[in-house]
C-alpha cells in the first residue's frame, strides 16, 4: 500500500505505485516541478532532473532556494507530468486530458565528492544521451559552484489517464462532436550556435535528438 503523502484520493482507479511504470514516466521527461518550503513560505519551480536507479536527481546553484531549503531539512514534493491529448467530451464535466504524472515525496539529501560528480554527469546525458563522451569534464570551480539533491523513491506513486471520453449515457446521443486530440512533444532540427567554428558537423545523437532511458 502507498505511503499516506503518495494515497491518491481523487479517481484512486487511475493510480498505481507499480515502479516500472513509475520508473518510465519519470524516464520519459526531463523537467519537473519541485515544492519546498523556506523562510516560512511555499516555494515551487519548475528544473530538470534525471533518474538514478531508486532516486530522483535535481541540480542548480549551492545558493538557490532549493539547495537552501534542503540545508534547513524542509521536506521536498516533485511532480513530472507528460500531456498526451485533450479529450473532447459532450459536457464541460467530463473534459479531461490524457496524461501520465508521476508524484514524490521526501526529504532531499545534498551529495558531495564522487556521487556529486556522477550526479552531474548523468544529468547531462539523462538530457543528451551520448552528449557526455564530447563535453569536456566539470573543473574543481563549477563542481564548488552546483550543488546535487538526491530524493529516494520512496514514497512516489504515478497516475494515468487513457482512452476517449466517458460521457454520460444520456449525452451520447447528441450531435456533439467528442474525441481525442493527441498531443507529443517532438524535436525540432539543431539550430547550431552563432559563435560554431566552422567545419563541425552535428553529431549523430542529435539527429534526429531522441532519448531513450536505458541511454542514459
Amino acid at each position: 500500500m502507498a505511503a499516506e503523502p503518495t494515497r491518491i484520493r481523487r479517481l484512486p482507479e487511475r493510480g498505481t505505485t507499480d515502479r516500472a511504470t513509475i520508473d518510465a514516466i519519470l524516464d520519459e521527461g526531463f523537467v519537473c516541478h519541485v515544492a519546498y518550503v523556506i523562510d516560512h513560505r511555499p516555494v515551487i519551480i519548475p528544473t530538470l532532473y534525471a533518474r538514478d536507479e531508486d532516486r530522483i536527481i535535481l541540480h542548480g546553484s549551492t545558493s538557490s532556494g532549493i539547495t537552501r531549503a534542503v540545508r534547513r531539512g524542509s521536506p521536498l514534493s516533485i511532480a513530472v507530468t507528460h500531456v498526451d491529448g485533450i479529450v473532447v467530451a459532450r459536457s464541460g464535466f467530463h473534459s479531461s486530458a490524457n496524461y501520465r504524472s508521476v508524484v514524490v515525496h521526501g526529504q532531499g539529501t545534498l551529495l558531495e565528492g564522487e556521487d556529486h560528480r556522477h550526479a552531474l554527469d548523468l544529468t547531462i546525458n539523462a538530457l543528451i544521451p551520448g552528449r557526455l563522451g564530447d563535453v569536456r569534464g566539470h573543473t574543481d570551480l563549477e563542481l564548488r559552484q552546483t550543488a546535487t539533491i538526491a530524493v529516494p523513491l520512496d514514497q512516489v506513486s504515478a497516475k494515468v489517464r487513457v482512452g476517449p471520453p466517458k460521457d454520460d449515457p444520456e449525452d451520447i446521443p447528441t450531435d456533439t462532436w467528442a474525441g481525442v486530440v493527441p498531443m507529443s512533444l517532438i524535436p525540432g532540427l539543431p539550430e547550431a550556435a552563432p559563435d560554431l567554428l566552422p567545419g563541425i558537423e552535428i553529431p549523430d545523437y542529435l539527429k534526429p535528438y531522441k532519448r531513450s532511458p536505458r541511454d542514459t
